[in-house]
Order: structure tokens, then sequence, then C-alpha cells
């Protein structure tokens, strides 16, 4: 019932703050909304489209991808969607990036599911030159977030030995908009994989993270206190070069300055979490990073609460040699109509409300 009354608006939670100046006990609410990445594993339709490379994905194809398949797997990840973040918020996530979708009209039937139909989402996708022919976007509750400008970004890389060679992989998508009235930058990203090994093939993440950063930089440059949230599968864990030395992304919030990144998916590594599975190993390759307007503890405006892996019992496999892994939609003995190779991520922005705010009380605007 909940889950019905506060399904397209924001939800609220309520907190017990410790007053600074008195140490009383004191009730505060706040607006709270959910934002999530999930890396779908292969979202295509049926058709044999031209000039891409799906035929795999076809009724005829390799993997003897049928209408009943596709509408198996809308089906499961628009479940999966849809319930992130319902816990603590009561309604799916405002803001959702995706990655591996074929093109728009595999997000246009995903938003027709059930279980998101009316949830009034609207979409941001462009189509990138990659050579499987997947994408990212972006999904946001219309009703929330006020859609402003949206621009595709062109990864150029080069092959390592055959610098003439360019390896075509996807742009990384920058969406802004109003986020209940607050300007708030997203950006999501598919990283280039770890084909070839992971020291070979370290280049072409640290040149998507120089892009990243090239992004971030050009966004301050035209809003000084610009708040951004980069968000994707990076194909690199929290402390690899692309993060550490590129981004140089910060571990801590209370070391993160205003225009530098905070990752709080690295202490999560660290606990042995992670969001897919290989050889009996963990990564953490799915990750929702922000720069420090989201941690100032100004919150008369949207601030960092809290990050999380979803990871329901559901989406691991139930048995076999990878009882625990992700739940995938193919594995190796074929279709097992799982959910994807990833599990998602998402992280709280909570906002005050209904509460007047003077000069040294708790939630008074910082100065940046």
């Amino acid at each position: 019932m909940l889950r019905g009354k506060l399904r397209g608006i924001t939800a609220y939670l309520c907190f017990l703050i410790f007053a600074d100046c008195c140490f009383a006990q004191e009730k505060r609410n706040f607006n709270i909304n959910t934002i999530a990445f999930y890396n779908v594993e292969n979202l295509f339709d049926t058709e044999n489209h031209p000039f891409t490379f799906d035929d795999d994905r076809t009724p005829e194809g390799k993997d003897v991808w049928t209408e009943e398949k596709y509408k198996d797997k809308l089906e499961n990840i628009s479940k999966v969607l849809a319930e992130i973040g319902t816990d603590v918020t009561g309604t799916s996530p405002t803001i959702i990036g995706i990655c591996e979708v074929e093109n728009r009209q595999v997000l246009e039937d995903l938003l027709n599911e059930e279980a998101l139909i009316n949830s009034n989402y609207g979409i941001v996708h462009y189509d990138s030159p990659d050579r499987r022919g997947i994408d990212v976007a972006l999904i946001y509750k219309k009703s929330i977030f006020k859609l402003t400008n949206s621009q595709s970004h062109r990864l150029m890389i080069y092959d390592f030995v055959d610098r003439e060679k360019r390896v075509y992989t996807r742009d990384q998508l920058v969406v802004s908009g109003l986020l209940d009235g607050e300007k708030v930058y997203f950006m999501v990203n598919h990283w280039p994989s770890r084909s070839g090994g992971e020291a070979r093939s370290s280049y072409k993440r640290e040149k998507a993270a120089a892009l990243n950063q090239k992004i971030i930089d050009s966004l301050f440059q035209v809003d000084p206190y610009a708040k951004i949230i980069s968000m994707g599968d990076f194909n690199d864990d929290p402390t690899n070069i692309s993060f550490k030395k590129v981004l140089k992304t910060k571990a801590n919030p209370e070391e993160t300055a205003f225009r530098e990144i905070y990752n709080p998916m690295e202490k999560m590594l660290k606990q042995g979490l992670g969001t897919l599975a290989y050889r009996d190993g963990w990564n953490l390759f799915d990750q929702i990073l922000m720069t420090g307007g989201f941690l100032q503890k100004d919150y008369s405006e949207y601030q960092f609460y809290k990050a999380g892996i979803f990871n329901k019992n559901y989406l691991h496999t139930p048995d076999g040699q990878y009882k625990g892994y992700p739940f995938r939609s193919y594995g190796y003995g074929g279709y097992v109509g799982g959910y994807s190779d990833h599990f998602p991520v998402y992280i709280y922005l909570i906002k005050e409300v209904n509460r007047e705010l003077k000069p040294g009380t708790p939630g008074y605007p910082a100065k940046h």
C-alpha cells in the first residue's frame, strides 16, 4: 500500500539528529531520492539491424533470441529497477543510469512493462559507435527531474600497437536538469572492457577516465558550484589507476574538497563486496561517484546520504558451479532466464523540508 501511495512522487525520510549546540534530539524531515545504475547485460530486441553486430541476438542467431525470451528479459529487468531503494523510499528510483542497451526502442519497451509503466519515466539515449552495438542511457521520473540539456561525448581511443586502428567503444552521456528544483548533472559511463587482460587494456580505461575528468572540469568552468554524479560500469575497481591516479578519487567524504570526487564504493570493495564475480573473486566495476557539492551538510540542498549494492537473493544464481554469482540471462549452458551478470548499485540523496533554518543551526546553508 505504501508503494502505491508514493509511486511517482518524492518520498520522505525522518531522522533523529543531535544538534551540535545543545546535544538535544531533534526530529527532522527529508525528501529522499534514489539514484541507481544497472548494467542490464545485452538488452537487445529480436530484429537483425543492418550495420550492427546483433546477429547472435536474433531468433536465427547463436543465442536463439526469441520474442518470448525478450519479453522475459524485459519483465525481469523492470522488476529489478522498480524495486531498487523501495525499502527506504517506497518507490522506484528517480534517476537510473543504464548500460548494454541496443537502442531506444528496447528502453521504450522496458518502460512499458507493468512494473514501470506508471512511473512516468523519460529517456535520454544516443547511439554509440560501439562494435557490440550497445549504448548507455538515462531514464528519469519526469515528475521530479526536469531535463534541461543532454550531450553524448565521444571517447577516441586507438590500439596500443597499431596507432592507426581505432577502438570503437561507448560514448559518455552527460545530462543536466533540475532535481526537485535543484540543478544537478549526471554522467553515464560504460568504459572499455578488460579484453586482452587487465594490464594490457588499462590504458583504454585511463583514457576514459581522462575524458570523464575533462567533462567534469568543463562543467565547473560553466557552473562553479556544479553538483555532479558520474555512474557506470567502469570495468575497473575503485582502487585502479583510472580512479586513483587519473580521477584522483577520495575514499573519505571528509577529505573530499568541493571540486574533488568522492567514491563511496571504495570502502565497499575493501569490505569484500562486489557487483560481478569472476573465477571465484568479486569485482566492484559498477559505481556511483560524486563531486564534493553533495558532501557539504547543507541540507537545504540535496546531499549524499548512503550508497549500496542491490543484491537481493533472487538476483543470485540459485545452484550449480556459479551459485551466488549474479543470475544472468545466459550461462555457459545457454539461456537460463536470469537477470544480468552484474548487480545494480544505488545512492540516496536527501534534502530537508518543512523546517525554518537559522544561522548556526544544523543544516543552515554553508558557504562554498
